[in-house]
């Protein structure tokens, strides 16, 4: 176990936190996606009823938001952290772009999850300002739903992905989001020194799984809203 006082100043307690911080968020990508699913609906009525309990959460909703930020926000500098100090220790490249098959994964998705990560960091931004800080109710952006008036949010999903640029953006981080969850998804257990031989290779099928699961189920939202409410280029 690593003291608590080394965990933001040491190479494996920054590992610990990495991993730590990589769970949390895989959880939070799992549950955004199952109350996302509401968005497949003929009307806006799940998506606004979702919203809508999330809203009376109140204060609960705001410190649940400020930690996933916070939480965020560990997960990238201690992933920045980690990545410059391995380069530093290995100053030669990688000969070959193959993947080694062993304890450390090599891949070009691995090697690059700096990369794919700050995509996803500026996708975050666009995200949480077009649909955390868009338009409220205050803009007119209402339904009813029950009998009582809320945030119509779908709404503004829906005006946001008739927009065929926004499509192709959200598409496009989707992949990255692929790309980045199949390595880390393994490098998290690793991190976190829950992994052994044995387990590797499933773990890593496993990650390749929920990659493809999360990032498709994601993707296709865009894509169905575009097809199904008359999207214009």
């Amino acid at each position: 176990m690593v003291p608590l006082k080394r965990l933001f100043t040491s190479t494996l307690g920054r590992k610990y936190l990495m991993g730590a911080t990589g769970f949390a968020l895989v959880l939070f990508i799992v549950l955004h996606l199952l109350g996302n699913l509401t968005l497949y609906s003929h009307n806006g009525d799940a998506i606004n009823a979702y919203a809508a309990k999330l809203d009376m959460l109140g204060v609960g909703k705001i410190i649940l938001e400020i930690g996933l930020v916070i939480t965020i926000l560990i997960h990238i500098v201690t992933a920045i952290q980690v990545t410059f100090t391995s380069k530093n220790a290995r100053p030669i490249p990688y000969e070959s772009l193959k993947s080694k098959g062993g304890p450390t994964k090599s891949t070009l998705g691995s090697r690059n999850m700096i990369i794919t990560g700050l995509v996803l960091m500026v996708f975050l931004i666009v995200h949480i300002v077009q649909f955390r800080f868009g338009p409220e109710i205050e803009d007119g952006y209402t339904a009813t739903v029950n009998g009582v008036m809320v945030h119509d949010l779908y709404r503004v999903v829906a005006e946001t992905f008739m927009q065929l640029k926004w499509v192709v953006f959200y598409v496009g981080c989707m992949c990255f989001l692929g790309v980045h969850f199949r390595h880390g998804f393994w490098s998290m257990f690793q991190s976190l020194g829950m992994i052994n031989p044995r387990w590797s290779k499933p773990i890593y099928a496993l990650g390749f799984i929920l990659a493809v699961l999360l990032s498709v189920g994601f993707l296709f939202i865009p894509i169905y809203i575009y097809a199904t409410q008359g999207g214009a280029a």
